[in-house]
Protein backbone atom coordinates (compact mmCIF):
# COMPACT_ATOMS: atom_id res chain seq x y z
CA UNK A 1 0.00 0.00 0.00
CA UNK A 2 1.13 3.20 -1.04
CA UNK A 3 1.88 5.59 2.26
CA UNK A 4 0.03 8.50 0.97
CA UNK A 5 -3.12 6.67 0.58
CA UNK A 6 -5.94 6.56 2.96
CA UNK A 7 -6.67 3.65 5.79
CA UNK A 8 -9.82 3.96 5.60
CA UNK A 9 -11.80 4.76 2.32
CA UNK A 10 -15.61 4.79 2.01
CA UNK A 11 -16.87 5.36 -1.49
CA UNK A 12 -20.45 5.78 -2.26
CA UNK A 13 -21.81 3.12 0.42
CA UNK A 14 -25.24 2.86 0.66
CA UNK A 15 -26.86 0.39 3.15
CA UNK A 16 -30.96 -0.98 3.51
CA UNK A 17 -32.11 -2.90 5.85
CA UNK A 18 -35.61 -4.51 5.60
CA UNK A 19 -38.70 -3.55 7.52
CA UNK A 20 -42.49 -3.99 7.41
CA UNK A 21 -41.95 -5.26 3.25
CA UNK A 22 -39.95 -1.97 2.11
CA UNK A 23 -36.56 -1.07 2.49
CA UNK A 24 -35.24 1.21 4.84
CA UNK A 25 -31.87 3.57 3.81
CA UNK A 26 -29.67 3.69 7.19
CA UNK A 27 -27.14 5.21 5.16
CA UNK A 28 -27.81 6.72 1.85
CA UNK A 29 -24.30 7.45 -0.56
CA UNK A 30 -21.75 7.96 2.39
CA UNK A 31 -18.21 9.24 1.01
CA UNK A 32 -15.28 9.72 3.38
CA UNK A 33 -11.58 9.30 3.75
CA UNK A 34 -9.41 8.93 6.70
CA UNK A 35 -5.49 9.07 7.21
CA UNK A 36 -3.46 6.78 8.93
CA UNK A 37 -2.98 8.53 12.59
CA UNK A 38 -6.49 10.43 12.81
CA UNK A 39 -8.78 11.20 15.60
CA UNK A 40 -11.94 11.51 13.94
CA UNK A 41 -15.83 11.42 15.65
CA UNK A 42 -18.44 10.12 13.47
CA UNK A 43 -21.35 12.08 15.01
CA UNK A 44 -25.05 13.16 14.77
CA UNK A 45 -28.77 12.41 16.09
CA UNK A 46 -30.10 8.62 16.75
CA UNK A 47 -30.98 7.20 13.92
CA UNK A 48 -28.71 8.85 11.84
CA UNK A 49 -26.33 6.53 10.36
CA UNK A 50 -23.49 6.65 13.12
CA UNK A 51 -23.52 2.72 14.26
CA UNK A 52 -24.71 1.82 10.51
CA UNK A 53 -21.11 3.13 9.51
CA UNK A 54 -18.64 2.19 12.06
CA UNK A 55 -20.12 -1.26 11.78
CA UNK A 56 -19.44 -0.93 7.87
CA UNK A 57 -16.20 0.07 8.58
CA UNK A 58 -15.90 -2.44 10.83
CA UNK A 59 -16.32 -5.56 8.38
CA UNK A 60 -19.41 -6.43 10.96
CA UNK A 61 -22.00 -5.47 8.45
CA UNK A 62 -21.71 -5.19 4.30
CA UNK A 63 -22.58 -2.60 1.94
CA UNK A 64 -25.97 -2.58 0.31
CA UNK A 65 -23.88 -1.27 -2.55
CA UNK A 66 -20.90 1.03 -2.90
CA UNK A 67 -17.14 0.13 -1.56
CA UNK A 68 -15.23 0.31 1.22
CA UNK A 69 -11.25 -0.17 1.21
CA UNK A 70 -9.65 -1.06 4.44
CA UNK A 71 -5.68 -0.41 4.47
CA UNK A 72 -5.93 -0.79 0.70
CA UNK A 73 -8.30 -4.01 0.54
CA UNK A 74 -11.74 -4.07 -0.95
CA UNK A 75 -13.62 -5.38 1.80
CA UNK A 76 -16.29 -6.37 -0.10
CA UNK A 77 -14.49 -8.24 -2.29
CA UNK A 78 -13.09 -10.61 1.07
CA UNK A 79 -14.25 -14.26 1.84
CA UNK A 80 -16.02 -14.73 5.23
CA UNK A 81 -12.39 -15.94 6.57
CA UNK A 82 -10.43 -13.09 5.19
CA UNK A 83 -12.98 -10.77 6.56
CA UNK A 84 -12.21 -12.66 9.79
CA UNK A 85 -8.55 -12.36 8.97
CA UNK A 86 -8.71 -8.54 8.27
CA UNK A 87 -10.74 -7.44 11.61
CA UNK A 88 -8.13 -9.65 14.13
CA UNK A 89 -4.88 -7.99 12.12
CA UNK A 90 -6.27 -4.30 11.45
CA UNK A 91 -9.12 -3.53 13.37
CA UNK A 92 -9.79 -3.03 17.27
CA UNK A 93 -13.41 -2.78 18.74
CA UNK A 94 -14.72 -0.76 21.77
CA UNK A 95 -18.10 -0.95 21.91
CA UNK A 96 -20.68 0.91 24.51
CA UNK A 97 -21.58 -1.51 27.27
CA UNK A 98 -17.92 -2.75 27.24
CA UNK A 99 -18.67 -6.44 26.24
CA UNK A 100 -15.99 -7.89 28.95
CA UNK A 101 -16.61 -11.87 29.61
CA UNK A 102 -18.22 -11.66 33.57
CA UNK A 103 -15.73 -14.82 34.47
CA UNK A 104 -12.40 -14.08 33.41
CA UNK A 105 -10.10 -11.12 34.85
CA UNK A 106 -9.16 -8.30 33.37
CA UNK A 107 -6.23 -9.49 31.76
CA UNK A 108 -7.91 -12.78 30.68
CA UNK A 109 -10.52 -10.23 28.86
CA UNK A 110 -7.63 -8.59 27.59
CA UNK A 111 -5.77 -12.14 26.20
CA UNK A 112 -8.55 -13.22 24.93
CA UNK A 113 -7.67 -11.83 20.85
CA UNK A 114 -4.30 -12.84 21.24
CA UNK A 115 -5.98 -16.11 22.27
CA UNK A 116 -7.48 -16.30 19.19
CA UNK A 117 -4.59 -15.35 17.42
CA UNK A 118 -2.53 -18.52 18.25
CA UNK A 119 0.53 -16.23 20.03
CA UNK A 120 2.51 -17.83 22.71
CA UNK A 121 1.79 -17.84 26.15
CA UNK A 122 4.81 -15.75 26.98
CA UNK A 123 4.08 -13.46 23.59
CA UNK A 124 0.70 -13.14 25.14
CA UNK A 125 1.22 -12.50 29.18
CA UNK A 126 4.02 -9.57 27.77
CA UNK A 127 1.58 -7.89 25.41
CA UNK A 128 -1.26 -7.94 27.94
CA UNK A 129 1.08 -6.57 30.44
CA UNK A 130 1.87 -3.78 28.00
CA UNK A 131 -1.97 -2.91 27.32
CA UNK A 132 -2.90 -2.64 30.87
CA UNK A 133 0.02 -0.37 31.60
CA UNK A 134 -0.86 1.59 28.46
CA UNK A 135 -4.66 2.47 30.34
CA UNK A 136 -3.18 3.06 33.58
CA UNK A 137 -4.82 -0.80 35.23
CA UNK A 138 -1.70 -3.12 35.78
CA UNK A 139 -2.55 -3.31 39.20
CA UNK A 140 -6.02 -4.05 38.48
CA UNK A 141 -4.85 -6.94 35.85
CA UNK A 142 -6.33 -10.18 38.32
CA UNK A 143 -10.04 -8.60 39.11
CA UNK A 144 -12.97 -9.46 37.41
CA UNK A 145 -15.28 -6.76 35.62
CA UNK A 146 -17.83 -6.94 38.62
CA UNK A 147 -15.32 -5.43 40.75
CA UNK A 148 -14.32 -2.97 38.77
CA UNK A 149 -15.85 0.53 38.14
CA UNK A 150 -17.50 1.79 34.70
CA UNK A 151 -14.51 3.84 34.21
CA UNK A 152 -12.26 0.75 34.72
CA UNK A 153 -14.20 -1.72 32.60
CA UNK A 154 -14.13 1.02 29.34
CA UNK A 155 -10.41 1.02 29.58
CA UNK A 156 -9.82 -2.80 30.10
CA UNK A 157 -11.80 -2.70 26.76
CA UNK A 158 -9.71 -0.26 25.58
CA UNK A 159 -6.82 -2.15 26.45
CA UNK A 160 -8.03 -5.03 24.67
CA UNK A 161 -8.75 -3.53 21.61
CA UNK A 162 -5.55 -2.06 21.02
CA UNK A 163 -3.30 -5.58 22.77
CA UNK A 164 -3.12 -7.45 19.22
CA UNK A 165 -1.68 -3.58 17.70
CA UNK A 166 -4.44 -2.77 15.32
CA UNK A 167 -3.99 -0.15 12.81
CA UNK A 168 -7.37 1.11 13.50
CA UNK A 169 -9.44 1.40 16.65
CA UNK A 170 -13.48 1.56 16.25
CA UNK A 171 -15.08 2.75 19.20
CA UNK A 172 -19.27 2.95 19.38
CA UNK A 173 -20.15 5.40 22.04
CA UNK A 174 -17.28 4.85 24.11
CA UNK A 175 -18.30 7.63 26.71
CA UNK A 176 -22.09 7.08 26.66
CA UNK A 177 -22.47 4.67 29.48
CA UNK A 178 -19.68 7.01 31.85
CA UNK A 179 -20.04 10.02 34.04
CA UNK A 180 -18.36 13.17 33.31
CA UNK A 181 -15.06 12.37 35.12
CA UNK A 182 -14.68 8.99 33.69
CA UNK A 183 -15.78 10.23 30.33
CA UNK A 184 -12.93 12.90 30.40
CA UNK A 185 -10.20 9.99 31.53
CA UNK A 186 -11.10 7.34 28.73
CA UNK A 187 -10.80 10.79 26.30
CA UNK A 188 -7.50 11.45 27.35
CA UNK A 189 -6.41 7.98 27.13
CA UNK A 190 -7.62 7.43 23.63
CA UNK A 191 -6.12 10.93 22.43
CA UNK A 192 -2.46 9.74 23.82
CA UNK A 193 -2.63 6.15 22.53
CA UNK A 194 -3.55 8.33 19.02
CA UNK A 195 -0.34 10.30 19.57
CA UNK A 196 1.87 7.74 21.31
CA UNK A 197 1.56 4.89 19.24
CA UNK A 198 0.13 6.66 15.92
CA UNK A 199 -3.55 4.38 16.32
CA UNK A 200 -6.13 6.00 14.09
CA UNK A 201 -9.42 6.61 16.35
CA UNK A 202 -12.56 6.77 14.87
CA UNK A 203 -15.96 6.69 17.05
CA UNK A 204 -19.26 7.62 16.93
CA UNK A 205 -21.10 9.99 19.08
CA UNK A 206 -23.49 12.44 20.35
CA UNK A 207 -21.72 13.27 23.54
CA UNK A 208 -20.38 17.08 23.42
CA UNK A 209 -17.78 16.48 25.86
CA UNK A 210 -16.19 13.63 23.38
CA UNK A 211 -16.49 16.14 20.43
CA UNK A 212 -14.70 19.09 22.32
CA UNK A 213 -11.77 17.53 21.75
CA UNK A 214 -11.87 15.73 18.28
CA UNK A 215 -10.01 17.70 15.47
CA UNK A 216 -11.84 16.33 12.68
CA UNK A 217 -16.31 15.89 12.82
CA UNK A 218 -17.78 14.02 10.13
CA UNK A 219 -21.62 14.87 11.05
CA UNK A 220 -24.21 12.79 9.87
CA UNK A 221 -28.07 13.34 9.02
CA UNK A 222 -30.26 11.05 7.54
CA UNK A 223 -27.92 8.84 6.45
CA UNK A 224 -26.22 11.39 4.77
CA UNK A 225 -22.98 13.41 5.44
CA UNK A 226 -23.67 16.89 6.55
CA UNK A 227 -20.40 18.04 6.88
CA UNK A 228 -16.71 17.14 7.17
CA UNK A 229 -14.25 19.55 9.45
CA UNK A 230 -11.91 18.17 7.21
CA UNK A 231 -13.01 20.29 4.38
CA UNK A 232 -13.12 23.62 7.04
CA UNK A 233 -9.54 22.73 8.00
CA UNK A 234 -9.67 20.72 10.97
CA UNK A 235 -7.97 17.53 9.82
CA UNK A 236 -5.65 15.89 6.99
CA UNK A 237 -8.09 13.90 5.70
CA UNK A 238 -10.04 14.61 2.61
CA UNK A 239 -13.73 13.72 1.97
CA UNK A 240 -14.25 12.18 -1.35
CA UNK A 241 -17.68 12.96 -2.85
CA UNK A 242 -20.36 13.87 0.22
CA UNK A 243 -24.12 12.51 -0.07
CA UNK A 244 -26.69 14.44 -1.82
CA UNK A 245 -29.85 14.62 -0.36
Amino acid sequence: MNPLDPLVSVEEVCRKFPLDHRDVTALDRASLSVSAGEFLAISGPSGSGKSTLLNLIGCIDKPTSGRIRIDGTDTGALSASGTTELRRKKIGFVFQTFNLIPVFTAAENVEFPLLVQGLGSGERRRRVAEALESVGLANRADQRPDLLSGGERQRVAVARAIVHRPELVLADEPTANLDTRNATQLIDLMRELNRSLGLTFIFSTHDQRLLEHTPRIVRLTDGHVESDSALEGGSHGQVLATCVS
